[in-house]
This record gives C-alpha cells, structure tokens and sequence, in this order.
C-alpha cells in the first residue's frame, strides 16, 4: 500500500492550502519563495487535481476512478466528484468529530473501530449513502483514545448533512452533500477541464 510520508505543512505550502481544512491547526512560520513566473493553465488545473487529492488522501488511480464514477452520473460531474470524495467513511468519520485528521480518520477506520448500518467496516474508501448509521463499535466506546478525540474536537462544528450523537459516538447521514454544503477550497472545474483533454 503506498503511504504518503510527506511532511503536511510542507505539503500544505507547496499548494497553497490552509491546514486547518485537514484538521492540523499548526501554522507554517516559512514563506514559500517562488520564481515569479506566471503559472500555465494546465499547471492551475494540476494543482487542484493535487489539492484535493491531498485533501481527501486519495492516489492517483482512485481519484481517476472516482472521476469516471462523476461522469456517468447526471448532474455536473465536478459537484458529483465532491460529493463522492466527502461521501468516503473516513471523510465521514472526520467530519463527525471522532478523529482530529483524514490520516487519523483512515487510520480508526482500517483498525475497525466503526460499523456501518451494524456491520463491522474497515476500508476508508466505503462510500455511505443517505440514511446510513455510522457507529463506533461497542468495546472501542470506552478507549482513552477515543475520549480524548472527542475532547479535542468537541468545538468542531458539524456539517448539515451529517445527524450526529456525540455522547452515542454515533451518527446518520440524512443526505448526500451537494457542492454548496462542502467547504473544502477547491475548483473542480479545473479538475474537469484536466481530465476531459
């Protein structure tokens, strides 16, 4: 399984990215120093292909995959890759408050700490549809571990699309995100343009 082992605030610089949107609130005290040259269309459309892959902490083929997924799907296929990327388990798990990171998100996820709808899910890649109940399993409730997530993300706010039970450790989707209920700083008409060359 690849890993991505590159530094997040360095990481966070490199794209021009705010590390708050991925749950780290450290800030970088270096500047980045660029040549002044103007930046191509191809290398702004690259660039948020990058961001939100980094974001989200998908590769390459599943992002390619996700976006094929968008495209066959009615509605425009930027908004359908959003909601696909926010739809992710791990995704999940982090906007309901139950891991400080998407790293640490993907991380409880794949040590099955949660259940989806009553079954034991460990892949971070699951996409949740509308109605389902995502719950943290019933002898991981009482870990330190998970307290003291709770306790640092209690002032987190919760998006609209997510019904959540912090003192349950449990939550229900009550619908899919549209583009407008997700506040991630990425264009993904850029994303559409690269990839329908």
């Amino acid at each position: 399984m690849a890993v991505n082992r590159q530094p997040v605030l360095k990481r966070c610089r490199s794209l021009d990215l705010d590390p708050t949107y991925l749950g780290v609130d450290k800030k970088s005290n270096r500047t980045l120093t660029r040549a002044s040259r103007k930046t191509s269309e191809y290398g702004l459309q690259l660039r948020e292909k990058q961001k939100a892959k980094f974001i989200y902490g998908v590769l390459e083929k599943p992002f390619r995959n996700y976006y094929d997924k968008a495209d066959m799907m009615k509605g425009q296929t930027g908004s359908n890759l959003m909601t696909i990327l926010e739809s992710r388990l791990d995704n999940v798990v982090f906007r309901m408050g139950l891991a400080r990171t998407r790293r640490e998100a993907r991380q409880v996820v794949d040590h099955k700490f949660f259940t989806v709808n009553g079954k034991k899910v460990n892949i971070p890649s699951y996409l949740v549809k509308a109605g389902d109940v995502i719950e943290v399993v019933e002898d991981k409730k009482s870990l330190t571990r998970i307290k003291n997530i709770v306790e640092v993300t209690s002032g987190r706010t919760t998006p609209e699309w997510l019904d959540v039970d912090i003192d349950a450790l449990k939550a229900t989707v009550k619908e899919l995100p549209s583009r407008d209920m997700i506040d991630v700083p990425v264009d993904e008409m850029l994303i559409v343009e690269l990839y329908s060359k």
